[in-house]
């Protein structure tokens, strides 16, 4: 199902058609969590909407616990952790959310975010360029990539 869906991704006429797309696959990678990852996974995400960043790391870790292999904890671990201060964190969390789902594109989405903030432009060309991979019609994607290139790269004229 969830292959499916990122072929249906790729081939996404436009942003409009690709948002619920994505939002399904997500969902999909959480619901195959046990309900006690999902339940915490949750409470995560209202901590991080509530700004307390502190409590969503330790409700996304004890998800973790209970299920390592769930890319999307990892990843909600890596959003609180770099807005709670944690540059360094976020970047290990997000490295083990793409080693258990390589296709994770919120978390190359971060990763290109997280990168951008350290003026780290190649590093968030590189990132960017794999979400578009996966995920190209990604909000304001090309006009982004074509940023970052000349950010990276230099005007190429």
């Amino acid at each position: 199902m969830i292959a499916t869906l990122l072929d249906a991704l790729k081939s996404a006429p436009s942003e409009e058609a690709a948002g619920p797309i994505e939002l399904r696959i997500t969902h999909l990678w959480v619901e195959g969590a046990s309900p006690s990852a999902r339940l915490l996974i949750g409470r995560g995400v209202r901590d991080l909407g509530a700004g307390a960043y502190d409590d969503a790391v330790e409700d996304f870790s004890d998800a973790i616990a209970l299920d390592p292999g769930l890319a999307e904890a990892w990843h909600q671990r890596a959003v609180a952790r770099w807005r709670g201060g944690d540059t360094q964190g976020a970047i290990r969390d997000i490295e083990e959310a793409l080693k258990r789902e390589p296709r994770q594109f919120a978390a190359l989405q971060t990763l290109a975010d997280i990168s951008e903030a350290r003026k780290d432009w190649r590093g968030a060309y590189a990132a960017w360029q794999k979400l578009l991979e996966i995920d190209p019609k990604t909000p304001g994607g090309a006009e982004r990539l074509k940023d970052l290139r000349r950010r990276a790269l230099g005007d190429q004229t």
